[in-house]
């Protein structure tokens, strides 16, 4: 790593910092509501985005920082094995696309906010929605650990504090200040805020990765010499191992490690909170259905970026923290004042998911503790107030995991959330098409697959750590290694399946449905007297009255848009 600090680059980043700065305390008053004080407005940005916009958001939710940096820092230490990210993202689509439309549909019309909330709905049980919002928190913060993990890589390359700085405020401070921002204007304009600033962010990468892709290539003498130095030193032997460093395709012996990691990851993408929260703040049925067409726009961009990796290897580029790599590659290959721009696209990169991270963890708290166990009859200026407040503690949660925790840590820690949230997928997708599944076998079936998918990755060890290590283990009965999330997803359904029949045939009392068929095809209603800001079934809580109505329904009558799932 170069000495000092990159003036140019330095102040090319604060430039664009400062920008979306501004545009994420004028989101407030962007597209600003009548009632702020719900958290329709504050969680979801009133659920009035189209599809552009939703499109821009739930790209800059899905594809973060951490995804910048460790994506290709992953090929540049292991090789073709990182590459499991590409196909994966290439599977969510059409999987979603089958399920999305529907929590979509069910949500806006009961005004769910969360996963947790149609849980509860679906199913009757706050004991199981309760699992799912613990098991989303947990998942969400060292994602949320991770993108702070981003900017600060970008902040040591730049020579700004960072590792070398000896005193820990002055190493700290500048990831200090870019929390305490990203805090506030989150504090003041929930969820407007990162979809604004993600129009600044996806322009940003989308140039770094064209100027890249074609530039860095010219510099290292083509495609063809990229491959070959970067076999070359893949091959090398690593002195703890005494193995290769990785490969350049991957061989017959990473075939189970790698088609379950990227099945895996793909099953679990959209149980993250922050997917769901983009997903309904969507405006109708229709907004959700185009975007599952075009976000495999993104998958093109990753699999780009996935080739900087090699062409760190290639540029000879050597880090002690392989999450440094990227970053190098940029200040040694680019003009100071472009690698400012490209250092400019990962930070923004990391401020748009944080954002709507702690927004998603704050609304599942409130939703699905505070207001289910703690305060039931909170008013809605009550559960903004409650969502805002913890939206900060979940923030200052993650700044202590990334200051008080090798970086390493931090990084399995996230692997670990991948493993739990994938266990959320029967109740979820599950409650999304039927109701077959008994809800204490959904609830059994979920501790089940936590407490195996938390062992084995306690057992696997790393070489910063004799846990937690990784997040591929031994297949029972299989002998192949595998990612632990498939298989304690697999545990997870087999006990659920199991236990429904047997509680079907005792006669267990299922909770009560307050859903009806109609509810998951249903779209908006249109705008108009009677109909409320955005949908006149909405109660909060989708309950019925007596004669079967729901609270608000203009003349009880039923939403009578439809479409086809």
């Amino acid at each position: 790593m170069n000495g000092g600090v990159n003036g140019v680059a330095l102040a090319v980043f604060v430039f664009f910092f400062l920008l979306v700065t501004v545009m994420g305390f004028r989101a407030a008053r962007w597209r600003k509501a009548a009632d702020e004080h719900s958290l329709d407005e504050w969680g979801l940005g009133g659920r009035s985005f189209g599809t552009w916009i939703t499109w821009f958001l739930l790209g800059g939710d899905l594809y973060t920082a951490y995804t910048f940096v460790a994506v290709p820092a992953a090929i540049y230490a292991a090789g073709a094995s990182g590459f499991f990210a590409v196909p994966y993202t290439i599977l969510v689509y059409p999987l979603i696309f089958t399920f999305l439309p529907r929590l979509w549909s069910v949500s806006h019309r009961h005004g769910y906010v969360t996963t947790s909330d149609f849980v509860r709905g679906r199913f009757g049980s706050k004991g199981l929605s309760l699992a799912v919002a613990v098991t989303g928190i947990l998942a969400t913060m060292p994602y949320i650990a991770l993108q702070l993990v981003g900017i600060q890589a970008v902040l040591d390359v730049m020579g700004v504090g960072g590792s070398e700085s000896t005193h820990w405020f002055v190493k700290d401070l500048p990831l200090l200040i870019a929390f305490g921002v990203l805090a506030a204007y989150t504090y003041s304009s929930g969820l407007r805020a990162p979809a604004l600033i993600a129009f600044v962010k996806d322009a940003l990468i989308y140039l770094v990765i064209a100027v890249a892709i074609i530039y860095i290539p010219i510099k290292l003498g083509g495609f063809d010499d990229i491959f070959a130095k970067a076999g070359d030193a893949l091959s090398q032997k690593n002195p703890a191992t005494g193995k290769p460093r990785g490969e350049l395709a991957s061989g017959n012996q990473a075939q189970w490690a790698y088609g379950t990691l990227a099945i895996g990851s793909a099953l679990a993408l959209f149980m993250y909170p922050h997917s769901i929260t983009a997903t309904l703040s969507g405006k109708d049925r229709n907004v959700i259905r185009r975007n599952t067409t075009i976000l495999p726009l993104y998958s093109l961009m990753l699999g780009f970026l996935a080739l900087l990796g090699f062409m760190a290897l290639a540029a000879g580029i050597t880090v002690d923290n392989g999450q440094l790599a990227i970053p190098q590659l940029f200040e040694d290959m680019f003009p100071d004042w472009f690698t400012g721009v490209a250092f400019a696209a990962i930070g923004i990169g990391a401020l748009v998911p944080a954002a709507i991270m702690s927004i998603a963890a704050a609304n599942l708290f409130t939703r699905n503790i505070y207001k289910d166990f703690l305060k039931p009859h909170a008013t809605p200026a009550q559960e903004t107030k409650v969502s805002k407040l913890v939206s900060l503690l979940v923030k200052v949660g993650a700044l202590v995991f990334v200051l008080g925790m090798d970086k390493t840590v931090a990084i399995n820690f996230q692997l670990l959330g991948g493993i739990w949230i994938l266990q959320t997928f029967p109740a979820l997708v599950g409650g999304l098409f039927t109701r077959w599944f008994h809800r204490w076998a959904l609830l059994a079936g979920w501790a089940v697959g936590m407490v195996y998918g938390t062992v084995a990755a306690y057992g696997v060890a790393g070489p910063a750590q004799k846990h937690f290590g990784g997040s591929n283990a031994e297949i029972p009965g299989i002998g192949e290694t595998g990612y632990i999330g498939v298989t304690a997803f697999v545990l997870n359904v087999a006990v659920t399946v199991v236990l429904t029949l047997v509680l079907r045939a005792l006669k267990a009392p299922d909770g009560v449905d307050e859903t009806r068929p109609e509810d998951y095809t249903a779209d908006a209603v249109p705008a108009g007297p009677g109909s409320g800001d955005h949908d006149s079934a909405r109660d909060g809580n989708g309950a019925r009255n007596e004669d079967g109505t729901r609270d608000g329904d203009a003349d009880g009558a039923e939403v009578a848009a439809t479409t086809a799932n």
